[in-house]
């Protein structure tokens, strides 16, 4: 995350991963500020791996703790910047930029995270129900 501040990135917030994924991360984000969130869900990066173990299971990627991940808001004029700045660390090779803060346009508060799949389908992300995967560290 310091290569962001070094790289002079005007850093709107940061939000660590490892508490019920992505999916909560950008919805509790949403719902605090009162803004919609659009994801790229192709965008968002899941290994293969990852993506075959939760198949198997019936598991939402975007539902899974992501120990060591972090998602990070900026002005969209400075992504590929943030970007740039991250993938000179090889822990960092795989940021991506995978979506955006609109206008909230209704849901809870007015905000709501929607996700965009492969097909151009729309879904609403809302926050995991159910226990969370028990974690082993």
């Amino acid at each position: 995350m310091r290569a962001l501040f070094d790289a002079g990135i005007d850093v709107h917030c940061l939000r660590d991963l490892t508490r019920g994924g992505l999916a909560a991360a950008l919805t509790e984000i949403a719902e605090t500020a009162r803004v919609a969130i659009e994801i790229d869900e192709p965008a968002v990066p899941v290994r293969a791996d990852v993506a075959a173990a939760c198949e198997l299971l019936g598991l939402d990627p975007l539902h899974v703790a992501n120990e060591g991940r972090f998602a990070a808001f900026m002005p969209e004029s400075q992504a590929e910047a943030a970007l740039a700045a991250l993938r000179r660390y090889p822990v960092c090779a795989g940021a991506a930029c995978v979506g955006r803060v609109v206008a909230a346009t209704g849901g809870r508060h007015g905000a709501a995270v929607t996700g965009r799949g492969a097909l151009g389908t729309v879904r609403v992300i809302d926050l995991p129900s159910g226990e969370q995967l028990p974690r082993i560290c």
